[in-house]
């Protein structure tokens, strides 16, 4: 019995000992297989390589890292593709692989089952720079019918102001900028890449630019502002908008005026509202309308100083209200300038009639310069240019003293005729003056006391007359001829 026992004791001991043995010798062998394998649950990379060895892990991350694509979009969002078999691009191990897993215990096997291995290695890649070169230069966005300049955003004038255009891209790339981007995204092996503005010459003035803004305020502030005319009977503004269209607004802020156009303008002026030697309309006393022109009377503007004053008046950048500059100035304002006191000469009917304030104050007859001998007396509208109390009136062959004179035209004017014992009718055409217009004392003596200088005088004939004379020359006389 004792025999029998210490048998199964033995038995026991060697079944104990078998598996012993079978299990160091199955633990060991799952120490050799992680030797070489990777512990379940590794992942390099992003990449599962669970059970994998060494070598697969190389050859997987290899096919992965040379199976590259890069999208390249421009900024038309044209898509230029770039592949890694385009550049040579390859992966080159450095060993990193392989002492991850001859850093792995595979002694300490049971200790990692069911944890998670994740790494991170350096794929080193390489590839052929002068081909990544050709086929970017080759790229849609380099393609000359494709590249358009930026241009920059400016100030424009249109018939409402000035406003501001904007900037405009363009697509004119930058090539060293582009391949350093590419570059970069072959290196952290992005699949796409958009260029950026910085991938492309820029405008150098955009809308917001503070320089132009500037600029802009500038032009607003001329825009509202304005020259009011004061001229009786009418309104003329020169406004902003015009005012603008004439302006050159400087880098320093400050403002060229065009002169030619505020010439340009006073010119206009002078054509509008002058009234020198215009043909008038003018309502006689006998109550019918005669056409009469010449003379010096009526305003002038003084195109030269208006044109400086308009230059003065927008480099001060503030409206104004004032009347033009004038050469010559007529006794009433407006386009009516004869207004409701003149003196009025009827040379055919040789009467004269004195006007004050609508009120008649002298009506008489005269005689006036001998048609027959050339000395007819210019006709026109004119004005009281002096008064003179004695004269003494001298031509080439007479001398004659007189108490009041009143010229208007040149050398010839308003006096008494103490020599004469009649006026009126035909006197005149055989028995004229040299020109100068004869009256009674009494008439010239009423005229000479209330007349003032500037009143204007309106002399015209009835009939047609041929002027010869040198003093209706001089006088700009409606009716000289030099024939």
């Amino acid at each position: 019995m004792a025999k029998k026992k210490k048998s199964v004791k033995k038995g026991l001991i060697i079944g104990i000992s078998s598996v012993a043995v079978l299990l160091a010798a199955a633990y060991a062998g799952v120490g050799y297989y992680f030797h070489d394998h990777f512990y379940p649950g590794t992942v390099i990379n992003e990449t599962n390589f669970s059970l994998g060895t060494g070598e697969a892990a190389e050859a997987k991350i290899k096919e992965e890292a040379e199976d590259y694509l890069l999208a390249v979009h421009d900024r038309e969002d044209r898509v230029s593709y770039i592949s890694g078999s385009d550049i040579d691009y390859h992966y080159e191990s450095d060993g990193s692989i392989q002492k991850m897993m001859d850093d792995q215990n595979s002694m300490l096997w049971p200790l990692h089952i069911g944890k998670e291995h994740s790494h991170t290695v350096e794929v080193k890649m390489t590839y052929d720079e002068s081909k990544l070169v050709t086929l970017v230069e080759a790229m849609d966005c380099f393609k000359e019918e494709n590249i358009v300049k930026p241009e920059d955003a400016y100030l424009k004038y249109t018939e409402n102001g000035y406003e501001i255009v904007p900037e405009k891209q363009g697509s004119q790339p930058l090539e060293e900028q582009i391949m350093l981007d590419v570059k970069a995204a072959i290196d952290s092996r992005q699949s796409v890449l958009r260029l950026s503005d910085n991938d492309y010459v820029q405008p150098s003035v955009t809308s917001d630019d503070p320089k132009l803004q500037e600029k802009f305020q500038v032009t607003e502030k001329y825009k509202n502002m304005s020259i009011t005319y004061e001229i009786e009977g009418s309104e003329q503004v020169l406004d902003g908008t015009t005012i603008l269209s004439w302006l050159t607004i400087n880098d320093d802020l400050s403002v060229t005026v065009d002169s030619d156009m505020a010439a340009s303008y006073a010119q206009q002026l002078a054509s509008k509202y002058n009234t020198y030697a215009a043909t008038r309309s003018f309502e006689t006393t006998a109550g019918d309308t005669v056409k009469i022109g010449g003379g010096d009377y009526g305003w002038v503007i003084n195109k030269k100083g208006e044109a400086a004053q308009i230059v003065e008046d927008i480099k001060n950048g503030e409206s104004v209200t004032r009347e033009p500059k004038y050469e010559q100035r007529a006794f009433v304002e407006g386009a009516d300038d004869i207004g409701n006191t003149y003196i009025e000469i009827d040379y055919t009917n040789q009467h004269l009639w004195y006007y004050k304030d609508g009120s008649l104050v002298v009506d008489s007859d005269l005689v006036s310069g001998n048609l027959n001998n050339g000395n007819g007396s210019p006709d026109g509208v004119f004005k009281v240019i002096s008064r003179q109390s004695p004269a003494t009136l001298k031509g080439e062959d007479y001398e004659s003293d007189v108490t009041y004179f009143m010229p208007f035209a040149y050398n010839v004017g308003l006096h008494d005729a103490s020599w004469r014992s009649s006026f009126g009718g035909s006197i005149y055409k055989n028995g004229g003056s040299h020109g100068c217009i004869n009256l009674p004392y009494d008439a010239a003596d009423t005229i000479y006391k209330n007349v003032e200088l500037g009143t204007p005088v309106v002399a015209y004939y009835r009939e047609d007359v041929k002027l010869t004379s040198n003093n209706a020359k001089v006088s700009n006389a409606y009716s000289y001829s030099s024939k």
